[in-house]
């Protein structure tokens, strides 16, 4: 099996700070930034105890493609990719909220809807709806990111009265995040996919609005098959899912979704390459490329290298 990344520690020229996420490793210099997409995987909130072949490579390359295939609505944050696992970029001043959007009702909103609420941060959700259903137009659901734990569910009104994004600012980036989903959901339409409800971060530099982290990705996003969608829909039948939702179904049917006193599944060598393989079908769906598997022999060394020659 290939060799996997579960963590970097390196010392940067100009390295002013490092932050280490569920999944990415990032460097903080002056004015840029440098991200490390490892093979960590998470699910309920926890970092699993084995990483996965090729992941942080495909999570890099389906982000660097779509940033650069939405540029000309908003810009964004990198400026080169100069490792399959790397991006660099400028350092953004975040802002503290993730722009959630949905198209349908899945996930997280679904499981509101089903226990009786009908509205969602703010937003009014029609009666008779069933799991997965198209919603009227594509509602944004926001959320206060946390630095430990969930992030929060927030309605527009609440972000503009505490003053957490100011409401003009605000106006742009529900602008910005219709319009990416919009191009998001066109793409995927012409590879006989849905885009089901994704996030985007934004942030600014230079005073400028931008597009930050990644987006698109299927651990940021839910995509349907379309060719089956409305077959599935009139029997009652989940849908086929290309997101990673795979894994959380995984552990929960092994017992386990992130709950006190409850034990992680042993994750065996069959159950991490099932996992490196559908995260490769994956890219050549949302991308309609072949995957490249680069070289695992010896990682970290070629990753600091090709952020020295870049920096």
């Amino acid at each position: 099996m290939a060799n996997t990344i579960t963590e970097t520690n390196f010392q940067l020229p100009g390295q002013t700070g490092f932050y280490r996420g569920k999944v990415r490793d990032v460097y903080f210099l002056d004015r840029q930034v440098v991200m490390v997409a490892t093979d960590r995987i998470s699910a309920f909130d926890i970092v699993l105890p084995k990483a996965i072949p090729y992941k942080g490579q495909v999570l890099s390359q389906i982000a660097y493609d779509f940033l650069i295939t939405t540029s000309d609505i908003v810009p964004n944050w990198v400026t080169s990719m100069p490792d399959p696992n790397v991006m660099i970029g400028f350092r953004c001043e975040p802002y503290p909220i993730e722009m959630v959007i949905r198209g349908y009702l899945a996930g997280h909103a679904w499981r509101e809807y089903k226990a009786g609420k009908r509205t969602l941060c703010g937003v009014t959700l029609p009666e008779g709806l069933k799991e997965n259903d198209p919603l009227p137009q594509p509602i944004i659901t926001p959320a206060v990111k946390n630095r430990e734990g969930h992030d929060e569910d927030i309605s527009r009104e609440d972000i503009i009265a505490q003053g957490i994004v100011p409401e003009k600012e605000y106006q742009k980036l529900e602008e910005f995040t219709h319009r990416l989903f919009e191009r998001g959901s066109n793409i995927a339409r012409e590879r006989g996919l849905i885009l089901v409800d994704t996030k985007y971060e934004f942030g600014t530099f230079n005073d400028k609005i931008h597009l930050i982290d990644e987006i698109h990705t299927p651990d940021s996003s839910r995509y349907f098959y379309a060719d089956d969608f409305q077959e599935r829909q009139q029997k009652g039948e989940p849908q086929k899912q290309l997101s990673k939702e795979f894994v959380r179904q995984w552990l929960i049917s092994e017992g386990f979704q992130g709950k006190e006193g409850q034990k992680l599944p042993e994750m065996t060598d069959e159950i991490v390459k099932s996992i490196s393989e559908r995260y490769i079908e994956l890219y050549e769906h949302i991308t309609s490329k072949p995957f490249a598997r680069v070289p695992t022999e010896d990682l970290l060394h070629r990753i600091r290298q090709n952020i020295m020659n870049a920096l």
